[in-house]
């Protein structure tokens, strides 16, 4: 369905009935990422929300960073969630979505029942987890670089991007990207979101139940700075790590990762 949330158009999945589980996926995804979860999710009588970020898949890419600010995704969610009627839901979220879910549920826990954060803990561990990380980020300074990180994404029919990502739905992402209003948008989340992530600053996350879901063999984040986010918590706090899989474990290990969310949320809701 296409939901406007303050002027701004959004491609939302809803599908299934029952307590209603948000999967927000990251860079560079859409919500097709989370097909195997909500197959899996709306058969155990789960209600799945998937939307595409804006600057994302179908959904609005508004010119200018000032639209792209942490801020402005957290406005989507919840507008989705009142569009919806949801007065509370189980939050999910992968790279860029553990994030957003996070600070969603910074700014209104009453809205939130649990959170599950796969591969991006809490976003004050990226610096903390140390040099290790720092070394896996370096992608993340060169997108702050207009023009430069496009250039190189695109260059030799997204080679960089093939190679670099090792996206198990590669070709798809390539097919979105080459249209350059895509790209640039798609980045612009680095653009904005960075200036917040590093810091200390940011909350600890309600007293709800969380879950941080790690992948082995993940190129971009350590498992400490994983590990860390128990230190942000002030819920129950739950770890999974996902062995032979790699970034994109949804993708790649769909029935581990189904398992475990399966497996949480019911935990949840029956001590509910």
């Amino acid at each position: 369905m296409r939901v406007d949330v303050n002027g701004t158009e959004l491609e939302v999945q809803v599908s299934g009935e029952g307590p209603d589980v948000v999967l927000l996926h990251g860079y560079p995804d859409t919500h097709a990422c989370w097909r195997h979860q909500v197959a899996a999710l709306n058969a155990a009588g789960y209600r799945t929300i998937a939307p595409d970020l804006r600057g994302f898949g179908a959904s609005a890419k508004p010119e200018g960073l000032e639209n792209y600010r942490l801020s402005r995704y957290v406005g989507d969610l919840l507008g989705i969630l009142d569009h919806l009627g949801v007065e509370r839901a189980h939050l999910v979220g992968h790279d860029w979505g553990s994030p957003i879910v996070q600070l969603t549920a910074v700014a209104a826990p009453q809205r939130t029942l649990s959170l599950t954060c796969m591969s991006v803990g809490h976003p004050a561990t990226l610096t903390a987890a140390g040099p290790t990380q720092w070394r896996r980020s370096w992608y993340m300074l060169l997108f702050q670089f207009p023009g430069v990180a496009e250039r190189w994404l695109s260059r030799d029919d997204f080679a960089a991007m093939r190679r670099w990502m090792g996206h198990p739905d590669a070709e798809e992402v390539v097919a979105r990207m080459r249209d350059p209003r895509a790209l640039t948008s798609s980045l612009a989340i680095y653009r904005t979101g960075l200036r917040r992530m590093p810091s200390g600053r940011i909350a600890k996350l309600p007293p709800v139940p969380v879950m941080g879901v790690w992948s082995s063999g993940d190129r971009f984040l350590t498992e400490r700075a994983m590990l860390l986010t128990q230190e942000h918590v002030t819920g129950p706090w739950r770890y999974e790590r996902v062995d032979g899989a790699g970034h994109w474990m949804q993708l790649e290990a769909p029935d581990r990762v189904n398992a475990l969310l399966l497996d949480f949320l019911s935990t949840v809701d029956s001590s509910r």
